[in-house]
């Protein structure tokens, strides 16, 4: 009974749609959540392409979102919570519908001259 309350304090977390500066297999990088579905996606960063403000927001962001990934889990090494990546085609429906046609700028471009 205890063990189960103390891992549902743990994963009180709440995410909302954005995205955070994280440390990510230990390097810098950025986190993308969406509400329902929690993290989403990662991208890795280089720290000296961004202001000095910026430089700030990374050091507050980073003491509090350190995770590793791996084979479509992502690991919360500071509250020690995993959590699965959700499937491409739940967070981009549209992607799914393969009748659907995509505009490219090329063809665009010709049916406008």
């Amino acid at each position: 009974m205890q063990r189960s309350k103390k891992i549902e304090k743990k994963n009180d977390i709440r995410f909302y749609d954005g995205w955070s500066f994280a440390i990510v297999n230990g390097r810098l990088g950025e986190i993308h959540f969406i509400k329902s579905f929690g993290i989403w996606a990662h991208c890795y960063v280089k720290r000296n392409e961004f202001s000095k403000s910026e430089q700030k927001m990374i050091d507050a962001d980073i003491k509090k979102c350190v995770f590793s990934y791996r084979k479509g889990y992502y690991y919360d090494k500071i509250r020690k919570i995993k959590y699965k990546v959700s499937s491409i085609n739940k967070i981009f429906p549209d992607l799914k519908n393969k009748n659907r046609k995509f505009i490219h700028c090329r063809n665009y471009l010709d049916k406008t001259k």
